[in-house]
């Protein structure tokens, strides 16, 4: 297992390494019967399916369970917004992939899963991967076996029907001054994600599954967005993701502020909350969690488990309510499918999920959501908010902060002029 740890004085903003898949089981999980929502292998409704390249993707039409994005209204105050994000996103013994669609779907919520390439792409066949700076075959998070492979494309499959967002979280997952992310070229960063892609795009004839459904969806439209290995060589990937035309990317570390867009995509990175029982604040991720609670090791004192879960539950919902009884900013959490310290971190997840995203004025949704969310906006509200500070209500009420006149929205808009034909 890959980790790279940076500890900055009073805040820690280490990053995390991607779940291993070692020891893939196969998983009968399926679509309850008489449960609403599509069945497995199924294309979106009331769609074409059209097989792209060797039949491992397909167009199927719109995603279905996508919002209508709304620009807001004068004077109307915004939703509260919430990511669930997981990086390296593949479905292995522990069955977490599959667990957290469940949580999902029973709290009203979309997530975004990031999906390393090297998880479609079978041990026997690791020369094709030819990462930047590393010889053919190399990866420091593993690859994937046969039964490994068909499991995630499983939950990837359904996932995406269901209406939630897969991203990419790259190949090899190297960090570090040895050729990892950070020391990586435009030009890399590139190859890198056309690797990915054609993980994603070529992995029937990879595995040798010809026989099996095709992902639903277009991958060269799907990903949109991403999250560097250990939130290293952000620059440089962001400047060759804007190239590529992705839209956002959330590989830094931010306040709790309306995001703004650097080289041309959204920054919708995570963010420091409150860490209780401390005097500085914590990245929303499950590893920089355990690495101030644990350090080093993934399994530290077991009488510890139940309070470093709380501890990280509890520092999650207090940046929730900053934001949501202040400037209503997006909260941005990033994890991984692990079981960290007995698997507390996951039961912390669980029980935030289920705390706001059933709140009035909440909506936990994916990064794709919150970006054609944003892109609705009046620029000019947009700025607006990022006057707000962190945890900062409008003094004279949202209403008048929010009522000013707001310029025309952009066509395709819900409530934007009708384009004439």
């Amino acid at each position: 297992m890959a980790a790279t740890q940076r500890i900055a004085a009073g805040a820690m903003v280490a990053a995390a390494c991607a779940a291993s898949l070692a020891g893939c089981a196969t998983d009968s999980e399926g679509t309850k019967e008489g449960a609403p929502g599509p069945q497995e292998g199924a294309p979106a409704p009331n769609s074409v399916l059209r097989l792209i390249g060797d039949g491992s993707t397909a167009y199927t039409g719109a995603q279905p369970h996508l919002p209508t994005p709304e620009r807001l209204k004068p004077g109307e105050k915004p939703p509260q917004f919430v990511v669930f994000s997981w990086d390296g996103a593949g479905e292995d013994s522990q069955k977490l992939f599959s667990h957290f669609r469940k949580v999902a779907k029973a709290n009203h919520a979309t997530m975004t899963y990031f999906l390393s390439g090297v998880y479609m792409l079978p041990e026997e066949k690791r020369d094709l991967y030819r990462p930047p700076q590393h010889s053919p075959g190399r990866s420091d998070i593993g690859f994937n076996s046969e039964q490994g492979i068909a499991d995630t494309v499983k939950q990837l499959r359904l996932a995406w029907l269901e209406g939630n967002e897969i991203g990419t979280h790259f190949n090899g997952h190297f960090c570090g001054a040895d050729g990892g992310v950070g020391q990586w070229s435009v030009d890399e960063w590139k190859d890198e994600i056309s690797q990915a892609k054609q993980f994603v795009k070529n992995w029937k004839t990879n595995s040798g599954m010809t026989k099996a459904p095709p992902l639903p969806f277009d991958y060269d439209k799907e990903l949109i967005g991403a999250r560097t290995p250990c939130l290293e060589g952000q620059k440089n990937f962001m400047k060759a993701a804007s190239e590529l035309g992705f839209r956002y990317d959330t590989s830094g570390v931010n306040d709790q502020v309306w995001p703004k867009k650097r080289y041309n995509l959204w920054d919708l990175s995570m963010q420091l909350v409150p860490f209780p029982g401390h005097t500085y604040e914590q990245l929303t991720m499950d590893y920089n969690f355990m690495v101030n609670q644990s350090g080093t090791s993934t399994q530290g004192d077991p009488d510890q488990y139940d309070s470093w879960g709380d501890q990280m539950r509890d520092g999650l919902v207090k940046g929730f309510y900053r934001a949501y009884d202040g400037n209503r900013a997006p909260l941005v959490i990033g994890n991984h499918f692990e079981s960290w310290n007995g698997g507390t971190y996951m039961r912390a997840i669980d029980e935030v999920v289920e705390h706001v995203c059933n709140k009035p004025e909440v909506r936990c949704v994916s990064f794709r959501q919150l970006a054609d969310w944003l892109d609705a906006q009046d620029p000019q509200v947009l700025a607006r908010l990022r006057t707000l500070n962190v945890g900062e209500a409008p003094k004279q009420g949202w209403a008048s902060f929010l009522s000013g006149r707001s310029a025309p929205a952009p066509k395709g808009v819900p409530g934007a002029p009708a384009v004439r034909q």
